[in-house]
């Protein structure tokens, strides 16, 4: 999106003529022409030596690509005396093609010699220009007007722009007719030279704004050619003040050579420029400004003008709007912004420019945020800047609007006139016809230009005044209106030279004749006559007219009778101003003042008042709109009804309401929109069956809730009166006061969220909202954060974020903006419907009631809506249920379908007298097809009271009867009734609660429960009255309650909480029982938990389902989220405006990504917007958004922490692009990445990518997304995961579930994983519980066996674990893991906190049982024995135990000096073969130091014993002072290796039908150590057919690791090669046979038919895999040298105690201690080194570093270690650079490293 011109390097010559006196000391500037543009100008700095006489200056110069250059201007600035210059020549040489032009000029640049010019424009010549372009001198006049105050002092330039180029800006100094130029009336005549420019377009004209009376009236400006007649001179009109207090403030104009609608061929640039908020960062020097397009630039602008007049430009953090006329150069790509560096405090910090262009429909953002300053920085004080974002706006266009006030005593206006446009394609919005000149005085013509909607043909204008000043009353003559459209017009014929036109054959000619006509722009102009007043005392009084264009016949002029009837009742009159708003088919009245009734006093309590409204015809009406403006104390009105008679043809439409029109009644609006209804509906009102309206309208209606969010800066509260416009794509809403708000009182406070109810007909979906304030009140000024604004019935919440001041004295000193919506925080969901709910109050003695009444609907399948309380406020609720009394309400609720099965209605019981008698409830909704509505009738006639009936507040009604009313074709309405036949009966529930028998368990807080059926929920009920114990709920006992409810089906869950009050509220819940006492049935639900915020999760509120329930409980969230990512859902639309088509994933695997996000430590570092990342692959195929939320608790990335995030998305393949992203837009919601890493564990690799950038709309370069590539990050390779789903089953036995830590470790025949933490989620482990998760394991596959354990913390520590049962997601392959007993400390048989299982698949154990007998030499050597508690952990084939502790012995007393020690542990898995034992102790007693031997293990199954010899100290204070060893066992038979071995060769032919070959193969295998002989694979037997595997076996020496191989297909016997022929080999895999170890080759290959072994192919090996016994070859003992680097800054470093642990391909090293004697070790900026022994790792894969947390700095930053083998001097660099720290980053005190290669 951002255009770089490349810019090439030129050498300029340039010779001063050897005259006397030709050089000079100004400083010289030149701009070049060529053919495809111009070059900026170019200053050449003067410095002593430069442009003396007779001498060549030479400069290296870089231009744009001008193609074939045409012409040179150059110029000096100095006019005194002695700065004259002879220049005899230049010429330009491009360094890389030497292409050279020649520039020859032979004249002074001199005011007082040749023509007195300073400036000369040269044509190119040379050999690249056939004919020099030639001189031609211009002849401008230029004229002043004659109006008072017209000549000006200023100096004045002008610049000819024509089709060839531009003259470039010229000062009009040398004046050829008269001394005293540009005075009122003159025809000043001016010489322009310059090289020919073809036909002139424009002219660009201004001054410098200097001097006293520089304002200046310009009349035109005529240009023509020397030497040519007049009749050939072109008139450039202009008629205008260029003066800044004058009509627009412009002070240089572009003229366009039409004397119609000349201001509609320019367009406007309206150029915010943001000074930042630094301080010293205003400038008082002058700015200006350069715009560089497609289609050309704009030349250098000076910012003098501003548009939005702050006093001072330029001021710290403020915003100077400026408007710039120009042509239209096409999509801006870059701007040029600088400052001439003149004033006091030149130095200027610039933060940004925003361009609006509406007549492009484009918005641009240049971010700058830097200095302008000769002393700051860089020092320029001129930058060029590209966009970083174009948005597209509303597309505008230009009109001229010519206004003629009357020429009659008094026919001038003061006040503010507006005008609005209406066209077949919709309307303007009304724009303020206003400059900065006196405007409508008697007799004037004025021009307005304005921007606004493409309204199509336009059919009629409404202009008026507002009637403020003085004389207020104007006579309006006429309005023009015009704009361009494109249209065929006869082309214009070239002017050429006579004697060109006399060479020319006749049959050119005619052809010249033809194809006469071309698409132009031309100007359309409307025509509205009006000759009237506009005034209070004149004609009919109106201030507003409606016109038609002159010579229209479609429409005429209508005059409407507005009827309106106030209501009957008290307080429902009003003195506030009324306005009524007529919308018909054809546009709308706009918004009159209901000034003359029939009645003096309008608006009386039960009163008709009649107005009348004179419009163009608005065809059939739709809607109105009325409003009042609450300006007086009794401002309150209840309006009955609107009916308007048409009385062109008679009709009458009605328009109920029946609503108030008040801050402080109903919702608060005083503005309403009313639509008409069938005459029938009204008849049947006034037979008084009582159908009100409120459903149809409600209907057609939407109602749009307003927060607005006041921000949380100091001041940003206002006392103002706030108003807002909504616009919709079809309407507006007109203005809204934002009076009434429904959660304040005093609104608009700072940090507050005010909320506001606007009701409208047919906008359409929102695209933005006006809103502003009138300024009034102490202190106006506003921050506003954001408005969100949601739409029930169109499922939308849309978010309008602001972040920016209305106040007069900040940013730009608006106090009225424009707010468009965030796309990427709208939120759509399914859209509400109307319901019309009637409450009859029972008429019996205190029937009524205060309380809060809510309600739910329910229908089918138990969908239901939510509760919804029917009163507002405090006010509404003492107004309602009143006895005997009927209240209508409508509100807006889920659709529940076609049915409404049943309610339930209820109250909170507050209040006086809260009983409550209700009779029934009718529930209305409107058809789904065809006009009519449907009542459904709610029979109660119960009380809901505590003290009466059964004591139940709230009641579950069914419905009764059915009332249809259908309107028919004729206009009559049809009702029928129908009895509901199968409506749902109520049955009772009886609910037992069993508290459970342990210390504490019981509760006296309140307890609530919801019951779930399959047909609905009881809602939530108390359980109040206990039928068997008056304490409730009391340790060990069954309390039982019963309930009505209307029938629930079969029911699976409950819900039940407690309010946690009183002393003593915890609670243990051992069961409850429902009996649906109907069908008596019992339903059993096993619950075994605390509500306790004190114990378990801290949850006081628990969802159970019912015993042996099979549906869906979604517990994990990982498999939710996989669900959702394949669904796609996001419930942000994840709607992207992509230009290009996105590659749509066809439904690829949902992989896990894990990401981790660094925030910096800027103090505004942090952010609240929502954080989403998308993962790009190759072709562009991407992932969804994926949103990065926060867990609960958190609400936004915090500066200088560290968050971690699990999302699933599509697999794209190899990642090539990350784009990172947030939603927030206004400046507050800026962020600072530090970095981001993402994880592909199932590709086992990671990425870093250093951000360091920031995310904001005022930051940086202004954006909030960013994309960052591969090829930038570190790139991590980590170990490759699988994905298996783990499905736990918990025993269905008495206090089976737990809440304890189970951790999780499974073995495979290549490997193990880290032991994982099986998160319990809130519900998971619990008694007779399936839990399904999916798990991320190490590709270690087969699985052999996994070791559960649990840590005994939690409030339920014991578990009962049934088996678990493991599936790979990628294969299928099932495992299964049986153990049905206790983890437990106390209970079961075992008493054991840790179980291994065997993996079983097929009814297969994959490893057997086994005893092992262990045997401990203590050696014979002085102080050899030891009384440490010794442990052992054994490894083989199969994993290892676990650590075994040595403890039950046949010797009393263990460890002593040449004993042997035997410990049997029985029931083991069989690991197979043995590889190495570790042996440790805890240092402890009074000798802790021990000799050890060696160690036997005997596998009493397999009859074998593995020996492992030590013979070393385990002592601190001997040897290496290691406590810990690891022995490899003396068993394994050393092999030989510089033997012969076996190998064996499995070739794989493609499956293609050419791939098989009948010729021989050959391969050679290359080792680490040698290579082999080559190896004929003989074509026996029909070998190398399509698609088989081939197996050879050969003898050889040993070779070694293979790396790769050489593989060549040769004839039989040596024969020559006839034709060529191929062998398709698609997989090879070399298995070495004594130890076991395979090589695979990926090679898919052609390989060609040769007769000599000289052709082959290479492949690598992509995969090995090490048996277990060449792994166990390896174990021999090395010393590892591991160097730990502490950051180098304050408190980085720790006093905690440091472990390591290394993991390597031969296995891992256990949890090493780093420590030295006495040393005080990682200290901030220190490196420390340590030397551990261990059995060689091999190739290390990763280290894991902790601590403890111990001592008073517990947290450490560390930099890197560095591990070093010294047995083969590799060393592996883990590079860390994070915090282990609880306080800081992410809080963890471990982490994983990986290798960076």
């Amino acid at each position: 999106m951002i255009w770089f011109s490349t810019e090439h390097p030129w050498s300029l010559w340039i010779w001063t003529s050897d005259l006397p006196n030709a050089g000079t000391d100004a400083d010289v500037c030149f701009q070049v022409y060529g053919e495809k543009g111009k070059s900026d100008e170019i200053r050449l700095d003067n410095k002593t030596d430069n442009f003396e006489q007779g001498q060549v200056d030479k400069f290296m110069v870089e231009l744009p690509d001008l193609g074939k250059l045409t012409k040179l201007r150059i110029w000096h600035e100095k006019r005194s005396p002695f700065t004259g210059w002879h220049l005899s020549k230049a010429t330009l040489m491009k360094s890389l093609t030497k292409e050279k032009y020649t520039f020859p000029c032979e004249r002074w640049l001199d005011t007082n010699e040749d023509d007195n010019e300073v400036v000369r424009e040269l044509p190119a010549s040379g050999d690249l220009i056939a004919e020099p372009l030639p001189l031609i001198k211009y002849r401008v006049t230029v004229c002043t007007g004659t109006v008072s105050g017209s000549g000006t002092d200023a100096s004045v330039f002008l610049n000819l722009i024509g089709d060839q180029g531009d003259t470039g800006d010229r000062l009009l100094v040398n004046c050829k007719n008269s001394m005293n130029k540009f005075e009122k009336g003159n025809l000043d005549e001016f010489i322009i030279e310059a090289v020919a420019i073809g036909q002139i377009r424009r002219v660009r004209i201004g001054h410098n704004g200097k001097g006293g009376g520089c304002g200046w009236f310009l009349d035109k400006v005529i240009v023509r050619e020397e030497g040519q007649a007049e009749a050939q001179a072109v008139e450039f009109p202009c008629n205008r003040w260029l003066d800044r207090n004058e009509d627009d403030g412009q002070i240089v104009r572009e003229l366009v050579p039409f004397s119609d609608g000349q201001r509609l061929y320019n367009i406007d640039f309206h150029i915010a420029v943001k000074t930042g908020n630094i301080s010293g960062g205003s400038s008082d020097s002058n700015v200006f400004v350069k715009l560089y397009g497609e289609k050309g630039d704009t030349g250098k602008m000076m910012l003098v003008v501003s548009a939005n007049n702050l006093g001072n430009y330029f001021e710290v953090g403020r915003i100077d709007i400026f408007k710039v006329e120009t042509l239209d150069i096409g999509q801006i790509n870059r701007l040029l912004i600088g400052h001439t560096n003149e004033g006091m405090r030149a130095g200027w910090f610039l933060d940004s420019v925003q361009i609006m262009v509406p007549v492009q429909g484009k918005q641009y953002m240049f971010p700058s945020d830097r200095w302008l300053c000769e002393d700051e920085a860089d020092g320029k004080t001129e930058v060029e800047i590209y966009p970083s974002e174009i948005l597209d706006v509303e597309q505008l266009i230009n009109y001229e609007i010519t206004v003629v006030t009357g020429d009659m005593m008094f026919a001038g206006t003061n006040a503010r006139v507006f005008i609005q446009i209406y066209g077949d394609k919709g309307k303007t919005e009304v724009v303020t016809l206003k400059s900065r000149s006196n405007n409508f005085e008697r007799n004037t013509t004025e021009i307005f230009k304005i921007e606004a909607k493409d309204v199509g043909k336009v059919f009629k204008i409404r202009i008026g005044h507002d009637g403020s000043g003085i004389g207020s009353g104007w006579f309006l003559e006429a309005v023009d209106v015009k704009h361009l459209i494109m249209a065929l017009v006869p082309k214009e014929k070239k002017k050429e030279d006579k004697k060109k036109k006399k060479k020319k054959k006749k049959d050119e000619e005619d052809e010249d004749e033809e194809g006469g006509e071309e698409m132009q722009e031309v100007v359309l102009t409307y025509h509205f006559p009006c000759s009237r007043w506009l005034a209070g005392g004149e004609e009919d009084g109106e201030l507003v007219v409606e016109l038609q264009p002159e010579d229209s016949e479609e429409l005429e002029v209508s005059t409407y009778e507005v009827c309106i009837f106030t209501g009957d009742m008290l307080g429902a009159g009003t003195d506030a101003n009324v306005f009524i708003n007529i919308y018909g088919e054809n546009g709308d009245t706009g918004e009159r003042f209901l000034k003359n009734s029939d009645n003096i006093n309008k608006f009386e309590r039960g009163q008709e008042d009649v107005f009348i409204v004179t419009a163009i015809d608005l065809g059939p009406l739709k809607k109105l709109r009325i409003r009042h403006d609450n300006t007086h104390a009794h401002s309150s009105w209840y309006l009955d009804r609107v009916e308007i008679v048409d009385m062109k043809d008679d009709t009458t439409y009605y328009f109920p309401c029946n609503r108030w029109l008040a801050v402080d009644e109903d919702d608060g609006q005083i503005a309403r929109e009313l639509v008409p209804v069938d005459e029938a509906f009204m008849r049947k009102d006034e037979e008084g069956t009582s159908a009100t309206l409120g459903l149809e309208q409600k209907s057609m209606s939407t109602t749009y809730t307003l927060k607005i969010k006041t921000g949380e800066k100091k001041h940003a509260g206002t006392d103002a009166n706030v108003f807002a416009i909504l616009f919709g794509e079809n309407d507006d809403t007109g203005i809204i006061n934002l009076k009434a708000c429904k959660t304040y009182k005093n609104k608009f406070e700072r940090g507050m969220i005010n909320e506001f109810t606007v009701e409208a007909v047919d906008l359409g979906d929102l695209q933005k909202i006006l809103i502003g304030h009138d300024n009034s009140g102490g202190s106006p000024g506003w921050f506003l954060d954001w408005i969100k604004i949601d739409a029930p019935s169109q499922g939308q919440r849309l978010c309008f974020p602001c972040g920016r001041w209305l106040d007069k004295g900040e940013d730009d000193g608006a106090i009225v903006r424009d707010l468009y919506p965030a796309e990427l925080q709208t939120e759509l969901y399914t859209p509400f419907v109307p319901y019309e709910i009637k409450i009859y109050t029972g008429d019996v003695f205190s029937a009524g009631t205060d309380a809060d009444v809510f309600i739910t609907l329910y229908g089918c399948k138990g969908v239901c809506t939510q509760q919804k309380h029917l009163c507002v406020n405090k006010r509404e609720r003492r107004l309602y249920f009143e006895r005997g009394a009927e209240d209508m309400f409508i509100v807006e609720l889920e659709d529940v379908g076609d049915v409404i099965e049943k309610i339930r209605i209820g109250h909170d019981n507050r209040g006086t007298n809260p009983g409550w008698y209700l009779d029934r409830v009718e529930i209305r909704r409107q058809l789904r097809k065809g006009k009519g509505s449907e009542t459904t009738i709610f029979p109660c006639e119960r009380w809901l009271a505590k003290s009466e009936d059964d004591g139940e507040t709230v009641r579950e009604l069914v419905p009764s009867d059915i009332i249809t009313q259908k309107l028919l074709r004729d206009g009559t309405l049809k009702t029928t009734e129908t009895e509901v036949e199968d409506a749902l009966e109520t049955h009772t529930y009886k609910v037992s609660v069993r508290t459970g028998d342990m210390y504490k368990a019981g509760t006296d807080a309140n307890v609530f429960i919801t019951i779930y059926g399959d047909l609905g929920d009881t809602g939530e009920r108390k359980l109040a009255k206990s039928e068997n114990n008056k304490n409730k709920f009391e340790r060990g006992e069954v309390d039982k309650f019963s309930m009505e409810a209307v029938d629930l089906g079969q029911v699976f869950k409950i819900r039940i909480r407690h309010d946690n009050s009183m002393m003593g509220a915890d609670w243990y819940l051992d069961q409850v029982e429902v009996l649906d006492v109907e069908t008596e049935e019992v339903y059993m639900f096993l619950c075994e938990r605390w509500l306790s915020t004190k114990k378990e999760d801290k949850c006081i509120e628990r969802t159970f389902f019912v015993k042996g329930y099979e549906g869906e409980r979604n517990t994990d969230p990982h498999f939710k989220k996989m669900a959702q990512a394949k669904l796609g859902l996001d419930k942000n639309a994840n709607k992207k405006k992509k230009k290009k088509k996105v590659a749509a994933v066809e439904d690829g695997p949902i992989i896990p990504y894990h990401f981790t996000l660094s925030t910096g430590m800027d103090q505004d570092a942090s952010t609240t917007a929502r954080v989403y990342i998308i993962i790009i692959g190759p072709n562009d195929v991407e992932t969804d958004r994926l949103w990065l939320d926060l867990p609960e608790g958190k609400n936004s990335f915090t500066a200088g922490a560290m968050d971690h995030f699990v999302c699933y998305g599509t697999d794209v393949g190899e990642i090539k692009r990350v784009e990172l992203g947030h939603n927030g837009v206004t400046p507050e919601s800026c962020w600072l990445v530090d970095e981001l890493s993402v994880a592909v564990p199932t590709k086992g690799i990671k990425y870093i990518f250093p951000c360091k950038c920031w995310l904001a709309k005022d930051r940086g370069d202004g954006l909030t997304a960013r994309l960052f590539n591969v090829l930038d990050s570190n790139t991590i390779n980590i170990i490759r995961k699988v994905i298996y789903s783990a499905t736990v089953v918990t025993g269905d036995i008495q206090y089976a579930g737990t809440d304890t830590n189970i951790f999780l470790t499974v073995f495979g025949a290549n490997g193990a994983t880290e032991e994982m933490l099986l998160p319990k989620n809130g519900d998971r482990f619990e008694r007779g519980q399936e839990d399904t998760f999916s798990l991320e394991i190490d590709d270690i596959a087969p699985l052999k066996k996994i070791r559960v354990r649990i840590d005994g913390s939690g409030s339920r520590p014991d578990w009962f674990l049934d088996k678990i049962l493991m599936r790979n997601l990628t294969t299928e392959e099932v495992y299964l893991f049986t153990y049905e007993n206790w983890l437990s400390k106390t209970k079961g048989p075992k008493r054991t906190k840790v179980c291994e299982l065997a993996a079983v698949v097929d009814g297969e154990e994959m490893v057997e049982k086994t005893t092992y007998i262990i045997q401990v030499q203590t050696s014979d050597i002085g102080g050899a024995g030891t009384d440490a508690n010794v442990f052992l952990i054994v490894f083989g084939e199969y994993g290892d135990t676990g650590g075994l502790a040595l403890k039950e012995s046949t010797n009393r007393n263990k460890f002593e000096r040449k004993t042997k020690d035997v410990f049997r542990f029985p029931d083991m898995l069989s690991l197979g073969t043995l590889s190495k034992v570790r042996v440790w102790h805890d240092n402890k007693g009074p000798g802790p130091g021990w000799h050890l031997e060696y160690v036997d293990v005997k596998d009493e199954a397999m009859d074998q014993t593995f020996r492992f010899p030590c013979d070393r100290w385990l002592a601190k204070n001997e040897d290496d002072g290691q406590i810990m060893r690891e022995l490899a066992c003396a068993n394994n038979d050393s092999i030989d290796l510089s033997d012969k071995t076996k190998y064996e060769i499995a070739t794989t032919t493609a499956n293609t039908d050419d791939a098989s070959t009948t010729e021989n193969a050959w391969i050679v295998l290359e080792g680490r150590k040698v290579r082999s002989k080559e190896f004929v694979l003989e074509n026996k037997k029909k070998k190398f057919q399509c698609g088989a595997t081939d197996i050879f076996e050969f003898s050889s020496k040993h070779v070694g690791e293979i790396a790769s191989i050489c593989l060549g297909h040769i004839t039989k016997d040596g024969k020559k090669v006839k034709n060529e022929a191929f062998w398709h080999v698609m997989e090879v895999v070399v298995t070495e046979k004594e130890l076991g170890n395979k090589y695979f080759f990926h090679c898919d290959a052609q390989i060609p038919l040769a007769s000599k072994k000289d052709q082959f192919l290479t492949f690598e090996s992509y995969k090995s895999i090490e048996s277990f016994a060449s792994k166990v070859r390896n174990l021999v003992p090395v010393k590892y040298e591991i160097i730990v680097i502490t950051g180098d800054f304050k408190s980085a470093g720790t006093d905690a105690n440091v472990f390591i642990t290394l993991y390597g391909v031969n296995g891992d090293s256990g949890k090493r201690h780093l420590h030295h004697k006495f040393r005080n070790l990682f200290e901030s900026g220190r490196t420390d080194r340590f030397v551990l022994e261990m059995l060689d790792l091999g190739e290390l894969l990763r280290v894991k570093v902790e601590h403890d947390n111990s001592g008073s700095s517990g947290g450490w930053y560390l930099e890197c270690i560095e591990v070093t083998n010294t047995a083969n001097s590799v060393t592996t660099i883990f590079y860390c650079g994070k915090w282990l720290d609880a306080r800081k980053a992410d809080g963890q005190i471990q982490r994983v490293l990986y290798p960076r290669y």
